[in-house]
């Protein structure tokens, strides 16, 4: 019996090997389903990232639109795929990125991954790991039952060789993926005409985080290729591929940029980021990030001139004016921060996040012109981005101030389902069906959420 709990010990060692592997991808569906605050949303540093990324997943074959990318606040330098054609980004690694080149070298090499299908052959490979382990625990444990002294050393031997093969079999398979992937990656930049420069560089950042966190472990327990052996293949195809020395373009460089003056100046603390853009630089990054840094801390008296300043420079810029009202609106100056709204909402008028915030400011006044004008805002956010769950939390809001109680009700039940909260959101969607119109198209939407929120 001793002997049989010891290879329960050693199997239960084994899973969780392959559970400290596959975190990254058990992170994803945490991220997805817990509280969206555990993603970074911002619609200006969204519109850089798929900037960069449409041309890739054309260059693969896939379609831009049914790839999402999110951002994870998280100070680590990862990237991964998970959830189907979902690529997470850390907002570490874009903030330690050094051009937009290598930001979009791993984004093309997730986007390898997808177009690979290395989800569902990792699921298959992990199928077969784990037989392999139970097969070989199953063989050492016969052997230590039925066997004392040497025959038992030999048992436990076979049960830890059956351990270290499955282990071994599975990263050999995802080192495979790996090197699938940068091909891959590397193919799409010269499909799209840009270098892969920058991929090779970030990897050799890469090269620098493993010497120092990694050490020297045995390179077959590893999840991915040897960090610098994916340099030297990179390297070998920067230095034949004929777009090699494409430079970036300007306006690439300033996105990237103001992407990583952005996340510093709301991430880290107001020294930290003063430290990376001390006041006597007056670039645009870094009078933006000062900006950010200034209004975090509650310095109004410092914060608005810069972000004014910036606005004087470039009005037609709407992620300055949706700046300047999220300082206004998060200290209590509501009809400036409407007005700011409405110009970033002006310019750019098919970004839900900012018809959201507009929406938002407006609900805030609790004024029934602003409540209704806030109404058409949240119904064009929410027919731009159907899975914005505060969208439709406020749209319930607006309808339900304006006594609509069906509409609310079903607003509200869009917030649930998307929450994963069937039960409550089968409730709203019954409230719903009953004050709505019948046969109306709400209360067909209500029909539908019923029958979805069985399941």
């Amino acid at each position: 019996m001793t002997r049989t709990l010891q290879a329960a010990s050693l199997h239960k060692s084994f899973l969780f090997r392959l559970t400290v592997f596959l975190a990254g991808m058990m992170t994803a569906f945490v991220a997805l389903a817990g509280d969206a605050r555990a993603l970074i949303r911002d619609e200006e540093i969204e519109t850089t990232i798929r900037s960069w990324s449409a041309p890739i997943f054309h260059a693969a074959g896939l379609d831009p639109g049914a790839v999402a990318v999110y951002i994870i606040p998280e100070t680590a330098l990862n990237a991964f795929v998970s959830g189907g054609q979902k690529i997470f980004l850390t907002s570490g690694l874009l903030m330690r990125s050094e051009s937009p080149g290598q930001v979009k070298g791993v984004i093309a090499h997730e986007t390898g991954h997808i177009a690979g299908g290395h989800l569902a052959r990792l699921q298959e490979a992990l199928k077969y790991a784990q037989l392999e382990s139970i097969i070989a625990l199953v063989l050492g444990a016969g052997i230590i039952a039925g066997s004392g002294g040497e025959a038992g050393a030999a048992g436990g031997a076979v049960v830890m060789g059956g351990q270290e093969i499955a282990g071994r079999n599975l990263l050999k398979y995802t080192r495979g993926q790996e090197a699938a992937a940068d091909q891959a990656a590397m193919s799409y930049l010269d499909r799209t005409g840009q270098s892969s420069k920058g991929m090779e560089d970030f990897m050799r950042i890469l090269a620098q985080h493993e010497a120092i966190y990694v050490g020297r472990g045995d390179p077959y327990m590893r999840s991915h290729p040897m960090t610098r052996d994916r340099v030297e293949v990179i390297g070998n195809h920067v230095a034949n591929s004929r777009w090699s020395d494409v430079p970036e373009p300007p306006q690439s460089v300033l996105a990237h940029a103001r992407m990583r003056a952005k996340l510093l100046a709301f991430l880290e603390p107001l020294d930290r980021t003063l430290k990376e853009y001390p006041e006597s630089d007056t670039s645009l990054p870094a009078r933006y990030a000062q900006a950010i840094a200034y209004y975090r801390k509650g310095n109004l008296a410092r914060a608005l001139p810069l972000v004014g300043g910036l606005i004087a420079e470039h009005p037609d810029d709407p992620y300055f004016h949706e700046l300047r009202g999220q300082m206004l609106f998060e200290n209590g100056h509501l009809a400036e921060a409407v007005q700011s709204y409405k110009v970033a909402v002006g310019l750019k008028p098919d970004s839900a996040l900012l018809l959201t915030m507009l929406a938002q400011a407006q609900l805030e006044l609790n004024d029934p012109a602003q409540t209704r004008a806030a109404t058409a805002h949240l119904i064009e956010a929410v027919k731009l981005e159907k899975d914005n769950a505060g969208s439709w939390n406020f749209l319930a809001i607006a309808y339900g101030r304006q006594g609509q109680v069906g509409l609310s009700s079903l607003a509200l039940a869009e917030k649930f389902l998307i929450h994963g909260k069937n039960k409550d959101a089968r409730a709203q969607a019954k409230r719903a069906e009953k004050a709505l119109p019948h046969g109306s198209p709400s209360w067909l939407r209500a029909q539908d959420i019923i029958t979805v929120a069985k399941k």
